[in-house]
């Protein structure tokens, strides 16, 4: 698998699916990595996030790094390896969280909201940098932590559409996180294909 932006991935799009379940994760992971996406996160705010990890690592952690979003504590770092996951996604910086997390084999992605927390998380080992929420934030602040910050990837996530998704690309960003204009709780397998479509074409689009 390639290197994209800091991640063992091709397309530099995490997809967040906060709300699933473990009876809907497989179905909708299977749609996800069948549109080309192969980084996937489950947040801990979601039911049973562990076993919806682990259903999605086993069935899919051969094509894409599957891992959790809003990863917060020791305990969650610890439990989403045992599920089996890959990948660890924080909102914020927690320098021992981050420790621990690269301690565990994790790819980590650290979310920021100015400069001094993104040169904490650098300095903590983060392997990639999210500007979060990036719809608050907003381009100019990609901008300006271009200025300052060295070559390390940097993520928009937090309000995300695929008609956004240039701008933060041109602005700096490495890639986005696809939250709740790719998944919400309920919705069928297939609008959330569309929606992948939407997504990657919008990035396919950029690169052209």
């Amino acid at each position: 698998m390639a290197t994209s932006a800091g991640l063992p991935v091709r397309l530099p799009i995490i997809a967040i699916l906060r709300g699933i379940t473990p009876g809907e994760v497989a179905a909708h992971v299977g749609a996800l990595v069948e549109e080309g996406f192969d980084a996937i996160e489950v947040p801990t705010n979601s039911p049973d996030w562990a076993d919806s990890v682990a259903i999605a690592a086993r069935a899919y952690g051969h094509r894409a790094c599957i891992g959790a979003g809003t990863v917060l504590t020791m305990e969650h770092v610890d439990a989403l390896v045992a599920a089996g996951g890959a990948l660890a996604v924080t909102p914020n910086v927690r320098p021992a969280l981050v420790r621990h997390a690269l301690a565990q084999g994790l790819h980590t992605v650290v979310g920021i909201g100015s400069a001094s927390e993104a040169f904490d998380a650098l300095d903590a080992g983060a392997h990639l940098l999210k500007l979060f929420p990036a719809s608050v934030y907003g381009t100019g602040m990609v901008r300006a932590l271009r200025s300052v910050l060295p070559a390390v990837p940097l993520f928009a996530v937090g309000g995300v559409t695929p008609l956004s998704l240039a701008g933060y690309l041109s602005a700096g960003c490495d890639g986005v996180g696809a939250g709740g204009e790719l998944y919400r709780p309920g919705q069928s397998v297939e609008v959330t294909r569309g929606h992948a479509r939407r997504f990657r074409q919008a990035w396919q689009d950029h690169a052209a």
